[in-house]
């Protein structure tokens, strides 16, 4: 390969380069803003444990309430999340194994440590419970 032929082989490729970058969308901070207006209804007993789980393993991303954190994980109380599109064993999976991102551009999930299934089976009542509240049924 001739010097010529390397040159513009470079030049294709840092155009080429340049046209990607050019087309993905800009990185914004992550403000942590919450994602969603949860209404927060009187939560039965079951619900309050579900919160006090949800508050100690699950808030630091998905926000208080389950509302989400703009920037860093999106919120439970949304309609991706209904009980016919994600069911109770995906929460239970996303926690235990972790999860692929694949509804927000938030990346990946890691494995939530330390959580056993009845906890998680608490922390599902209370995001079904504030689902209900707010129309997602």
């Amino acid at each position: 390969m001739n010097r010529r032929t390397l040159l513009i082989a470079v030049i294709l490729l840092a155009g080429a380069f340049l046209i990607y970058r050019s087309l993905q969308p800009p990185e914004r901070p992550a403000s942590g803003a919450a994602m969603a207006n949860v209404t927060v209804p009187q939560l039965s007993a079951q619900a309050q444990e579900g919160e006090t789980l949800f508050n100690r393993s699950c808030a630091t991303c998905h926000g208080q309430n389950a509302a989400g954190q703009d920037g860093i994980a999106p919120p439970l109380v949304h309609k991706i999340y209904e009980p016919n599109h994600h069911g109770d064993a995906a929460f239970h999976l996303a926690a235990k194994n972790g999860v692929r991102g694949h509804h927000w551009q938030f990346g990946d999930m890691r494995p939530v440590e330390g959580i056993t299934d009845p906890e998680l089976d608490k922390i599902v009542f209370y995001v079904r419970e504030l689902q209900r509240a707010n129309g997602i049924n």
